[in-house]
């Protein structure tokens, strides 16, 4: 696999985690204010957006790495009506700039709670919008480990809200050990919000990984059904040369959204075990977000054209 490749690795990896931990911030922040009030939700989940900002803009560094001029990136987008290329360039800038947009908004309390959320809720709309068409860009008929539901929307969906979830857990934490440092006094309503949006995080991983675990085999038996020389061999790669990649991708998914989800609810039941939780969620993330750069490995390095 060549730099090229690499580089979308990282750029769909890092867009898609982006989005999902947008949407996800924007349901803890909902559910929190209607439990503990704005002031509270906002001193939870205002810090967490520091870690999106940049984590959409190394994406979309890295895409540049795959294009062999990268002057000629602008010109990408003259193509939106016809092109879900073109359209995933448009809601990724669309997103970037609705993102940083309500951050600073929201950082400054610029405007009313009301037009933040409208902004909120179309930069939200937009990247959704982004990763369905990242997804379409690989829905193509002469690739088909790529044009399925389950190898590529469902995937792509599964890792935008996985990622998302598992990176603003780890934000939380992080913001809540800031907290705790800084003013001891609001730590403990805030404790009790990190728990229950905790518990929520780990029964959404276990579901994901559900939809994953079963996207899998589905996604092996379709190209087995095929009945093409381009199909079976990107069965084959998997069984093969990737198959102990394959293998390892899925374990760890399963360690990390599965294993670690559950003893993750378990330790958010009971105060005082913040710190246990704390590991929990940053070890969750990074077995997970290695699961899923070996899963967009495979993406990339197991299809096969049809034809020459």
């Amino acid at each position: 696999m060549n730099l090229r490749e690499w580089a979308l690795i990282a750029f769909t990896l890092m867009s898609q985690m982006s989005v999902g931990a947008f949407v996800v911030l924007g349901i803890v922040h909902f559910f929190a204010r209607r439990k503990a009030g704005i002031e509270q939700a906002d001193r939870l989940s205002d810090r967490a957006l520091l870690a999106i900002g940049p984590v959409l803009v190394l994406g979309i560094i890295a895409s540049f790495l795959h294009l062999g001029n990268p002057l000629n990136a602008p010109l990408a987008i003259l193509n939106f009506g016809n092109s879900w290329l073109s359209r995933e360039i448009v809601f990724a800038v669309l997103f970037g700039v609705l993102g940083a947009a309500f951050a600073i908004m929201q950082w400054r309390k610029i405007g009313s709670m009301n037009l933040r959320s409208i902004i909120a809720w179309a930069a939200a709309i937009v990247g959704l919008l982004q990763v369905f068409s990242m997804a379409m860009v690989y829905m193509l008929p002469l690739q088909p480990y790529w044009n399925t539901l389950f190898g590529t929307p469902l995937a792509f969906f599964a890792a935008t809200f996985l990622l998302g979830s598992l990176a603003i857990g780890s934000a939380l934490v992080a913001n809540y050990a800031y907290i705790r440092r800084a003013n001891p006094d609001c730590a403990e309503e805030q404790c009790s919000l990190l728990r229950s949006v905790v518990k929520g995080i780990a029964v959404a991983c276990v579901v994901l990984l559900g939809i994953e675990l079963v996207a899998a085999p589905l996604q092996l038996t379709l190209l087995a059904s095929l009945n093409n020389p381009a199909a079976a061999e990107s069965s084959a790669l998997l069984y093969s040369d990737f198959g102990w990649i394959y293998g390892l991708r899925l374990a760890l998914a399963f360690i990390g959204a599965g294993i670690f989800a559950l003893f993750l609810y378990r330790s958010a039941l009971t105060p005082g075990r913040e710190r246990l939780m704390s590991t929990l969620v940053y070890g969750a993330f990074a077995v997970v977000l290695i699961a899923e750069v070996m899963g967009r490995f495979l993406f990339y390095a197991a299809h096969v054209k049809v034809g020459l």
